[in-house]
């Protein structure tokens, strides 16, 4: 049966290690109504990611063709690799009442805010930046000059989270989907910032990486 009740477009996005994809997976294994939008990306997968599960992984040409053909709703070039999130397949989920969850840097959050003023952008914050880097630590997947570039771009996307409509620590991570469930149930109605929070992340992730304005 068909329904007369349009999706919401939800974006989720943090510096990498705060856990936004684990936030996503959680919600939407547990809330039938939500859909999570699976990106384009030009990167390699990593250890046991599959092809259209976590990502639709194409190569630059079909990136490319994509782009040309303004096949996306967003995309953006993230850590030297690109992600798009496909405009046809956001456009069957919502028209079938889903609520669509985007796992996304900042970068596309704005985009889609500027296409859809409608869209609630929903920004996670790390408990400390030490957690932050304890986390980064743990994958293991990148090289040590590549986790300073993620820890400094980490800094830029902070600063780009100020404009977010809703701010969530995920020092918890039940709570902190919880939390972005409550965002999402209440369709904006309640704004949730943490200015101060985020502030001192900023200032403390500038002394330690040296990051300048």
């Amino acid at each position: 049966m068909g329904t007369d009740r349009r999706g919401r477009l939800i974006v989720i996005s943090a510096p990498s290690g705060t856990g936004k994809s684990t936030v996503c997976r959680i919600i939407g294994s547990r809330s039938p109504e939500v859909a999570i939008s699976i990106s384009f990306t030009t990167r390699r997968p990593r250890g046991s990611e599959k092809n259209g599960v976590e990502y639709h992984f194409v190569d630059d040409a079909e990136f490319d063709r994509m782009v040309d053909g303004n096949m996306f709703l967003e995309w953006a070039e993230v850590h030297g690799r690109r992600y798009g999130s496909g405009r046809e397949e956001t456009e069957k989920l919502i028209s079938a009442g889903k609520d669509v969850l985007f796992d996304i840097d900042v970068q596309g959050g704005q985009q889609i805010k500027q296409a859809v003023p409608e869209a609630l952008l929903v920004f996670l914050l790390p408990p400390s930046i030490d957690e932050l880097v304890h986390r980064l630590s743990k994958r293991k997947t990148e090289s040590q000059s590549e986790m300073q570039r993620r820890l400094q771009v980490a800094v830029w996307e902070m600063e780009q989270g100020r404009n977010y409509d809703h701010h969530v620590i995920n020092d918890d991570l039940d709570r902190a989907v919880d939390a972005v469930e409550k965002i999402r149930k209440a369709a904006g109605e309640k704004t949730v910032k943490m200015g101060e929070k985020l502030d001192s992340l900023i200032q403390e992730a500038h002394r330690r990486f040296g990051v300048t304005d």
